[in-house]
């Protein structure tokens, strides 16, 4: 019998190209040879021409959360003010973690579906100059939106030049641009579960000199997710503690298919799969729920409409082959989400909209056959068409 594969549509963990499942299959090294640290050394200098540094970047054998946990305790110390700018679910994580370690967290919140305001956050950074860092979000995967990152960096270094900017960029590191040093970005945290096509259990994260230099007098507790101890582990070519050695091989094959695609072919792609995912689903009749000037090119957030069972509509999608991610929090049941970041292809975004299309005719939905496929192929085309000599010109 063949075995069925799903297309996967969720943001997170995506599906694996086959040599990166097949790297993971292979037999445990010593990580403390030369083998694992060639393939340390490959991974950390891989990744930063998507980080856009030339600092150092840390290797952690944890979850997205666990960086971002990391990021927190590495520069902080109890009772430091802290800004929390949340635009979902995520955002809320990061200020939650922030205050467990007792950080005094002000929050932002922005309206779900809606990317943070420079000014308005200007603005607090201004009113009171002593907050010690700000936590963003740089792509929500809750809602659907990226934030306008440079401009929101921007806009902090110019009211409180001292704050110290840490950013969750799990979804979006790998996927989109990112420039760490040119912004002003103090610490970046990303998972391998993301674009990196890779199983979850690695979180990467970046830091900036001021970063480094924060970290010799943060007093929040920490010891498996000291960073400094991962950075002087990694100049030996080692990790500190064992590391997930499975996800590493992955990581490292990963980044040998991102690097023969070359940084601009996966942007532009993840930005076609994006386009082609919008239009197909607007098609469908389905009201996209982020604001449309700060929609994410990972992740695709619509709002469930009344009067559908969403629950059979989503089960007979999913005996398909095509599995969605619901919502999250407040939005549970409101929207439906459909991931396009990693290994994904225009080809799978058209095949889950034909199966959406094709369920929705089959439940009476006002939908003309072949419409919706074909908005997503012609929008994926017009992104080609554009996105093509933009790059070539850069």
């Amino acid at each position: 019998m063949t075995r069925f594969e799903p297309n996967l549509r969720i943001p997170g963990p995506t599906a694996l190209p086959p040599s990166v499942r097949e790297a993971g299959g292979r037999q445990m090294i010593n990580h403390r040879g030369p083998e694992f640290a060639a393939m340390l050394a490959r991974i950390l200098d891989g990744m930063r021409p998507f980080f856009g540094t030339a600092g150092d970047i840390t290797m952690l054998s944890c979850a997205g959360t666990g960086g971002l946990e990391a990021a927190v305790v590495n520069t902080l110390s109890p009772g430091d003010r802290v800004l929390g700018v949340s635009i979902g679910s995520f955002g809320d994580r990061f200020a939650r973690i922030a205050a467990a370690y007792g950080a005094d967290v002000t929050k932002i919140e922005v309206d779900w579906g809606r990317a943070a305001d420079p000014a308005t956050i200007a603005d607090a950074l201004r009113a009171d100059p002593t907050y010690r860092a700000v936590l963003l979000t740089h792509n929500e995967t809750s809602t659907g939106v990226m934030n306008p990152l440079p401009a929101l960096v921007a806009a902090i270094r110019d009211a409180a030049p001292e704050a110290l900017i840490l950013v969750d960029s799990v979804s979006g590191l790998g996927a989109v641009p990112f420039e760490m040093d040119a912004w002003g970005v103090d610490l970046v945290v990303t998972g391998s579960q993301k674009a990196w096509m890779a199983a979850p259990g690695l979180a990467m994260v970046a830091a900036s000199p001021r970063a480094w230099a924060a970290m010799e007098t943060a007093r929040m507790p920490r010891f498996y997710l000291d960073l400094r101890a991962h950075r002087d582990a990694h100049a030996r070519g080692e990790t500190p503690w064992t590391p997930a050695i499975a996800v590493v091989y992955q990581v490292d094959e990963g980044l040998r298919l991102m690097a023969a695609e070359t940084p601009a072919g996966i942007f532009a792609r993840h930005e076609a799969c994006a386009v082609a995912t919008r239009a197909g689903l607007e098609a469908l009749g389905f009201e996209l729920f982020a604001d449309a000037a700060a929609r994410s090119t990972t992740v695709t957030a619509a709002m469930v409409p009344e009067g559908m069972d969403w629950k059979a509509f989503n089960g007979d999608i999913k005996r398909r082959g095509v599995i969605l991610a619901g919502g999250q929090g407040k939005l549970t049941g409101k929207i439906f989400r459909l991931g396009h970041l990693g290994s994904v292809t225009v080809g799978e975004i058209v095949d889950a909209i034909a199966t959406m299309e094709a369920v929705s005719i089959a439940v009476g939905r006002s939908v003309e056959p072949g419409s919706a496929v074909a908005a997503a192929q012609r929008a994926a085309l017009e992104a080609a068409g554009t996105i093509r000599p933009a790059l070539a010109g850069a």
